[in-house]
């Protein structure tokens, strides 16, 4: 099978690339990219590609003005370490997504989708076209509510109603515009995953709605302080790397 991997920083794109190969000896990785140009100018010649590992936030811009000026007919795995361009991703050639810090178990689990995905659809004089459908049947919808267990109650806990989703003392809680607080059985990956765009993941520790942000304003070390409309005891921090793509999220949410 023969790979292409769009990553602008090196390290991580020769990292990809072993990981890959650590899979899979055979499959062969025809070519690294590194920014919209080079990928641009690369696809703008037929090419013998049957899938595409790319990141999303490029040196240059976001790769999806790559897959907008290329005729490209390829299966896209995203592997970015940014959540908020979740459906964006499939509304491309996207068939994973996968958040870094990516692993081999990560990587894997979509390599095995797609091989098993294309294997079935084989047969088809539309293949691609198949491919895309059956995944698009497959792509879990994006959740309206969590459940809570509060005491001897279920109650189920719409999206809407939460501010903030956050880690503490290893347990996940929400925190509902009413300034009650939960907890809940689900880790921020998952829900960070069912939440977007409506909420984005500041860090580690919290995933924010966006209609409980009141302002953010600059902090050390060119990080960002995030205010909230309600009261919290917790300081939100948004890190240096992901101010830029914080804002654009601010605007088009």
């Amino acid at each position: 099978m023969k790979i292409v991997i769009i990553e602008d920083e090196i390290i991580t794109a020769k990292d990809l690339k072993k990981t890959i190969q650590s899979i899979d000896p055979d499959f062969e990785i025809v070519k690294l990219l590194h920014s919209i140009e080079e990928s641009v100018t690369f696809f703008s010649t037929p090419q013998e590609i049957d899938l595409i590992f790319s990141d999303i936030q490029l040196g240059d811009g976001l790769s999806f003005e790559i897959f907008r000026r290329c005729s490209i007919q390829v299966p896209i795995i995203f592997c970015t370490a940014y959540n908020t361009y979740y459906f964006e991703a499939f509304q491309s050639t996207g068939i994973d997504y996968i958040l870094k810090p990516f692993t081999k178990k990560t990587v894997e689990t979509a390599l095995a989708k797609f091989s098993n995905l294309r294997a079935r659809f084989l047969s088809k004089k539309d293949e691609y076209n198949d491919l895309l459908q059956l995944l698009e049947s497959r792509i879990t919808p994006r959740r309206n509510s969590i459940i809570i267990r509060h005491r001897e109650k279920i109650i189920p806990l719409s999206n809407t109603t939460i501010a903030v989703l956050y880690i503490e003392n290893g347990c996940t809680y929400a925190y509902t515009f009413d300034q009650e607080k939960y907890l809940v059985n689900e880790t921020l990956e998952e829900l960070e995953t069912d939440f977007a765009p409506g909420f984005y993941r500041a860090n580690r520790q919290f995933l924010i709605n966006r209609k409980a942000i009141k302002d953010a304003s600059q902090f050390f070390n060119r990080k960002m302080v995030v205010n909230l409309t309600i009261p919290f005891k917790q300081q939100i921090l948004v890190g240096k790397l992901k101010t830029s793509t914080f804002i654009e999220w601010l605007a088009q949410h």
